[in-house]
């Protein structure tokens, strides 16, 4: 049996944490690919420590791409978070790009040819989730813990004056009673400070954005409210932490609330099923919750590479269904094309949007104009009303 009373901790980490520096550049590339040529293929690793990035993987695209434009693409991305310091610069960090063809076994298993559809870019199992915990859907820890790191970089780049440096990791644990969150029981942000910020400065800085960001009257107390728990935060990202793209997946996702498939979003193109199959399950399973069907519901997808069709797919509203799970299993792919194909087409990922992921999680974000989170969408709210009526 379940348990209905307890704590639940998740954490998130900001966009000049290391790893995320990796991410987002990797998805720089990946959008400079895409924005070329919609069909173009990217598998995109980096690695950044003290002022040396390296970028290494496959790709197939517009040959008009150069490393200088990778190159200058990747200062502007760390110049946009804000990383202009001793240790890592982007005007003094040293670029590597290498970057190589896709293999061909891997793309003849991949492209479509006669009467064979385009197959999964890999094999894989991926996860999507919803819940009704907040507004956005989402498991409240996580999102909480994204949205603390998200005011705190609006006030940075708001302000040359902060006092806060790009690198921080936020950790909300909230206490659950009869299955639903109540308040916090801690609160933990880390944040990296110029020199001479002291350790009480940084806790009166950030301590508005805590409130404003959780719930009215679920703050923790005060002394479980933890800032720069170490006393001192100056070296920061790359400098201070080697960081490698794909190492956050968690904080990418549900925060420890739903399963993880395993792999990473960042730095792969939408054939990769690792990061559109996870988007497809996410839509789905939002617009489960959103159309009253349940109240939680995970779904996993599982592909083989090479092969179009989904070779499972599997659906638990963890008892709160109001409708049969494999009549709803049915019902979802008749509506969405669950193919790798399908899957773009229908959600519109061929596109340069994949950036603006990088930091503060794929899921829980509002959907834009051209088409940037289009897997938030509750679009399908009606057809699933209506073919279950």
């Amino acid at each position: 049996m379940a348990l209905s009373n307890y704590l639940f901790t998740s954490e998130s980490v900001g966009e000049g944490h290391p790893d995320k520096v990796c991410d987002r550049i990797s998805d720089t590339v990946v959008d400079i690919f895409l924005g070329a040529q919609p069909d173009a293929r990217v598998a995109c690793e980096t690695l950044a420590t003290t002022n040396k990035v390296v970028i290494a993987g496959e790709v197939r695209g517009a040959p008009s791409i150069t490393n200088d434009q990778l190159e200058h693409a990747t200062r502007e991305a760390i110049k946009d978070i804000g990383y202009d310091q001793h240790g890592f610069s982007w005007r003094t960090a040293n670029i590597e790009i290498l970057l190589h063809s896709q293999s061909a076994d891997i793309a003849v298993g991949v492209d479509a040819a006669g009467n064979k559809d385009e197959g999964a870019g890999d094999q894989g199992i991926m996860f999507g989730y919803a819940c009704r915990e907040t507004e956005a859907l989402m498991p409240a820890p996580i999102f909480y813990s994204h949205g603390i790191l998200s005011a705190l970089a609006k006030a940075r780049h708001s302000s040359p004056n902060s006092g806060l440096g790009p690198d921080a990791k936020s950790q909300v644990t909230l206490r659950y009673e009869n299955g639903k969150p109540v308040c916090a029981t801690s609160v933990v942000v880390s944040t990296q400070h110029d020199e001479g910020v002291d350790q009480d400065q940084i806790r009166e800085i950030v301590r508005p954005h805590v409130l404003k960001t959780l719930p009215e009257g679920w703050m923790c107390e005060e002394s479980q409210f933890y800032v720069n728990p170490t006393g001192r935060f100056v070296i920061g990202g790359p400098d201070g932490d080697c960081g490698l793209t794909g190492r956050k997946i968690i904080v990418d996702t549900y925060g420890g609330a739903a399963p993880h498939g395993g792999g990473a979003f960042s730095g792969k193109d939408p054939t990769k099923v690792d990061r559109s199959a996870a988007y497809a399950a996410r839509y789905l399973a939002k617009n489960v919750v959103a159309a009253g069907l349940a109240d939680r519901c995970t779904i996993q997808l599982s592909y083989a590479i090479g092969v179009s069709r989904p070779l499972s797919v599997y659906i638990d509203t963890h008892g709160t269904g109001k409708v049969d799970e494999a009549r709803l299993s049915s019902v979802l792919q008749q509506l969405v094309d669950l193919s790798p194909r399908g899957i773009r087409q229908h959600l519109g990922l061929n596109k340069p949007i994949y950036a603006r992921t990088a930091a503060y999680g794929h899921f829980g974000r509002t959907p834009d104009a051209d088409g940037g989170f289009s897997w938030e969408k509750t679009d399908l709210v009606d057809s699933l009303k209506s073919a279950l009526a």
